[in-house]
């Protein structure tokens, strides 16, 4: 099921400013931590030093500058996740798609490697490996999607036949070609699967109970007849 969304309704599920999952996203391990802090260190001395250089006349920029670069660890998540926001914004048409899952299965991808010494003093590089949930979703018209995401325990209920529903984006009007799946939204479990939470989840869960199926349908949150002409195409 493949429902078209107005674009008004499109950018109040994909956010502009980045929402606390992609903040946390962004957030990333603790060397991010302290990539940024190091940055962010660098950002302050560095405005310092060229206050004194130019005097008292440039103080009061500087200081503004300095305070930005000295904050860059917390708002850099948010400027990241917003600037994958806004790529995701630019593809034009959108669509509500539903389909169930046809395949679950769990894969070892390779995510970066690291370059060490060994115990000869020779460079080895070492290949980060991660486990990881596919999930195979299709629907009646025999289109497929493959949405991919590191594992965790929440995984181990996904079945077969499983609802999952999903935004479908594409350059084409009628979006007979997709450029861009999100992540994809399993009623049944309340769970969400993908590499990237791309929606405002909280507005993608009412659009989930307007037009998914299950028990969730007729759940908070539903559009009167009217409602549903300005939302849906």
């Amino acid at each position: 099921m493949l429902i078209p969304l107005t674009r008004e309704k499109f950018e109040q599920i994909v956010p502009l400013i980045a929402t606390s999952p992609q903040y946390a996203r962004y957030w990333g391990k603790f060397s991010d931590i302290v990539r940024r802090s190091i940055f962010s260190v660098i950002a302050i001395v560095l405005s310092s030093f060229l206050a004194n250089l130019f005097g008292s006349g440039s103080t009061g920029i500087m200081f503004i500058v300095g305070a930005i670069g000295g904050l860059y660890w917390l708002w850099a998540p948010v400027y990241q996740a917003s600037l994958r926001n806004a790529a995701l914004r630019r593809i034009p048409y959108s669509g509500f798609w539903q389909g169930k899952v046809l395949d679950v299965f769990v894969t070892e991808e390779a995510i970066g490697a690291e370059q060490t010494v060994n115990q000869r003093g020779e460079l080895v590089i070492i290949e980060n490996r991660e486990r990881r949930i596919n999930l195979e979703i299709g629907d009646e018209t025999g289109f497929t999607v493959l949405i991919q995401a590191p594992l965790n325990r929440l995984h181990k209920n996904i079945r077969r036949g499983d609802t999952a529903e999903l935004l479908l984006l594409s350059r084409q009007p009628d979006l007979t070609r997709i450029a861009k799946v999100t992540d994809a939204f399993l009623p049944r479990y309340d769970l969400w699967v993908g590499e990237y939470p791309y929606l405002q989840r909280d507005v993608f869960t009412e659009v989930s109970s307007e037009l998914g199926s299950g028990p969730r349908r007729r759940g908070r949150g539903s559009y009167s007849r009217s409602d549903r002409s300005r939302f849906y195409r």
